[in-house]
């Protein structure tokens, strides 16, 4: 198995994955008494959720990375990575969908 290197973010995020995207108890820093796992869990689910909804909107994701970590709290965190037109595209459509919200509200 590849080991991946883990750094502390200024933010607390502690990466519990290795390049496959997998839970992976090796990679992670513990703390005692603080769950990691169930955030990096949930995260997992919504990363699934938010990568779908994003390509049922009609969103470029070819090439987009959506990664599920933990937070040093054991919340869990989504990162997002697209390209530049991707997140331009994304911010439109969630003007669009804004929009849409504020006027049948």
């Amino acid at each position: 198995m590849r080991k991946q290197q883990l750094s502390r973010p200024r933010e607390g995020i502690v990466q519990m994955c290795g390049d496959n995207g997998k839970f992976d108890a090796e990679e992670a820093l513990w703390v005692r008494g603080v769950d990691y796992v169930t955030g990096w869990r949930e995260a997992a689910r919504a990363g699934a959720e938010l990568g779908d909804a994003l390509t049922a909107a009609g969103a470029e994701m070819a090439g987009a990375k959506l990664r599920a970590v933990s937070a040093a709290d054991g919340s869990g965190v989504v990162r997002l990575e697209v390209s530049t037109a991707t997140a331009r595209e994304v911010a439109m459509l969630a003007r669009v969908a804004a929009a849409k919200w504020r006027k049948g509200g």
